[in-house]
């Protein structure tokens, strides 16, 4: 790994405990094991690492897991919960200090959340697809849909840990138990659900 990837790495670390704020380049320079002019030298401010570095951490988080053609409802969105769930999990600590530097710094925020923006815009795009050829069934719009199971998996991630006595459920089980209740939601046939067990 080269300075620039050290100094990438270093300034999510650091973002993740500390914000915007307690990133200083002192801070960020040591994590990555460089000094102040090595991080000056590749990324101009330390307004131009976080940016990139919050980019480089949002582009890991998305992985396409929706195909373009639908044809198993529950397993492909089985699959693309679990990788957001995931996703979420594993970069909690960074999203809980975006969101709560919003106000002070919206332009970190709306770049630490871009893997969810492009999650939500891909299953909005794969529930009207469902809902076009037939695979689902009722009266319910994409967006609220997408909105709905989105939401209920952040909710979960960000707050199992802080209340755990609201989850009854494993972490391992959640996925599928919201699934299920969604897919009910959206009318996909009962011998599909099956799938999500």
């Amino acid at each position: 790994m080269d300075a620039r990837e050290h100094l990438l790495q270093a300034a999510i670390k650091v973002y993740s405990t500390s914000g915007v704020r307690g990133a200083t380049t002192k801070r960020i320079a040591q994590e990555a094991g460089v000094n102040e002019v090595t991080l000056f030298r590749h990324f101009g401010s330390k307004e131009a690492l976080l940016h990139d570095a919050l980019a480089l951490s949002a582009r890991a988080l998305f992985e396409s897991g929706l195909p373009a053609e639908p044809a198993d409802p529950a397993t492909e969105l089985l699959v693309f919960a679990r990788s957001h769930y995931n996703a979420l999990w594993e970069h909690r600590e960074l999203i809980r200090v975006a969101m709560g530097e919003f106000a002070d710094h919206p332009e970190s925020t709306h770049v630490a959340c871009e893997a969810s923006a492009r999650f939500d815009r891909e299953l909005k795009s794969y529930l009207a697809r469902l809902k076009t050829i037939g695979l689902a069934s009722g009266e319910w719009e994409p967006d609220a849909a997408a909105s709905m199971l989105l939401g209920t998996l952040f909710s979960d991630v960000m707050g199992r840990d802080c209340m755990p006595q609201c989850y009854a459920f494993s972490q391992d089980a959640a996925v599928g138990h919201y699934l299920s209740l969604f897919l009910r939601a959206i009318g996909v046939e009962a011998g599909v659900l099956r799938a999500v067990r």
